[in-house]
C-alpha cells in the first residue's frame, strides 16, 4: 500500500514538472514570436511593476523593471510635460537628477533644473519621439534656466525650452552662457554618466573655452537636434547583468570630431551618387526586445 502510494505521488510530481516545463516553453515561444508593436504595449502602461530594479537590454531596445518615479516637483527641480508620464527611471537616474539639480541651483540665474523626458513606467519604446530612453538610464535636461519652481501642471505643458543654436547648429547663439557649460561639465564629470548628446556647435564652443582638465569633454558627443535640451545617458548600474552598455566613446576629447560636424553643416558634401538607399524598418515588436520584457509588461 505504501509503495503504491509512493508510486502515485511520484507520477503526479513528474506530470506536474512536465506541465510546468511545457508552460515555460509556451511562454518563451510566445515572447520570441510576439508580433505586437512594442510601443503600443509599453506606451499605455500607467505604473511601474514591483519587480527588482533592472535596466533590461540596450538603450534603444529594451525595457525596465522596478522603476522609480521622479517627484513632479523637488526643492531644485520640476518634471515637465507630465501628461507624457515619462518621469520614470532606474534609481541611479533619479539620484543623478537630484544631484545635478542641486549643483544647477548654485549657478547664477538658475534655481535648479527643468527635467524633460526620462522613461516610461516600464521603459520600452515610446508612442512618439525617442528611439532610446527605453531602459531608465536616459534623461533630457532643458536648456532653459529655471527662474521659478512652482509651475502648475498646465504651465508645464505649455512652457517651452529655448534653443541654443545658430546657423543650423554650427554655433551657439547669444542665449548660451558660461553657466550652460558649467552644468554640462558637472554632468559629464559624474562617474555615473556614459555620454551626453548636444548639438555640434555647443561641443566646439566648449572645446574652445575649456581650460585645465579636459577629460570630461570626451563624454560630450555631437548629435542632431539637442539644442533645446541636452541628453544624459548613464552607464549600466554595477551588477545589473540584464543591462547592455553602449561602447565607450573613442579616446581623446572628441573636439576634432565635433569640428568635423560643424564643417559639414557649413559646407555640406555633395550627394553620393552611388549611395544605396536605406530601407526603413518598421516599429519594434515585442519579439525584438529581450524576452524578459514580455514578463515585465504583463506584471
Amino acid at each position: 500500500m505504501v509503495r503504491a502510494l509512493a508510486l502515485v505521488l511520484a507520477l503526479l510530481s513528474l506530470s506536474a514538472c512536465k506541465t510546468e516545463s511545457q508552460t515555460a516553453s509556451v511562454v518563451s515561444s510566445q515572447t520570441i514570436n510576439d508580433p505586437r508593436i512594442a510601443k503600443d504595449v509599453f506606451g499605455y502602461i500607467p505604473e511601474a511593476n514591483h519587480g527588482p530594479s533592472e535596466a533590461i537590454g540596450s538603450y534603444a531596445r529594451g525595457c525596465q523593471s522596478g522603476a522609480e518615479q521622479l517627484a513632479e516637483t523637488g526643492t531644485t527641480w520640476q518634471a515637465m510635460r507630465l501628461s507624457r508620464n515619462r518621469n520614470w527611471g532606474q534609481p541611479e537616474l533619479v539620484d543623478f537628477i537630484e544631484d545635478l539639480s542641486k549643483f544647477a541651483a548654485t549657478l547664477d540665474g538658475w534655481d535648479g533644473l527643468y527635467v524633460g523626458d526620462m522613461s516610461q513606467p516600464r521603459g520600452g519604446p515610446m508612442l512618439t519621439g525617442h528611439a532610446s530612453h527605453q531602459i531608465g538610464l536616459d534623461v533630457d535636461i532643458w536648456m532653459l534656466p529655471p527662474n521659478q519652481l512652482d509651475l502648475t501642471e498646465t504651465e508645464r505643458e505649455n512652457i517651452s525650452s529655448i534653443s541654443m543654436r545658430r546657423a543650423s547648429g554650427a554655433f551657439t547663439n547669444d542665449d548660451w552662457t558660461p553657466q550652460h557649460e558649467a552644468l554640462l561639465r558637472a554632468a559629464a564629470s559624474d562617474p555615473r554618466v556614459a555620454r551626453i548628446f548636444v548639438f555640434p556647435g555647443a561641443k566646439v564652443e566648449m572645446c574652445n573655452s575649456a581650460t585645465g582638465d579636459r577629460s570630461w569633454l570626451r563624454k560630450i558627443r555631437p548629435w542632431w537636434g539637442h539644442h533645446y535640451h541636452f541628453h544624459v545617458r548613464l552607464s549600466c548600474p554595477e551588477g545589473d547583468a540584464t543591462c547592455v552598455d553602449q561602447a565607450p566613446p573613442p579616446p581623446g576629447d572628441g573636439c576634432e570630431e565635433a569640428q568635423g560636424w560643424v564643417d559639414r553643416i557649413l559646407n555640406p558634401p555633395p550627394p553620393n551618387p552611388n549611395a544605396t538607399p536605406s530601407t526603413p524598418r518598421g516599429p519594434l515588436t515585442m519579439a525584438d526586445l529581450p524576452a524578459q520584457c514580455g514578463a515585465v509588461a504583463a506584471q
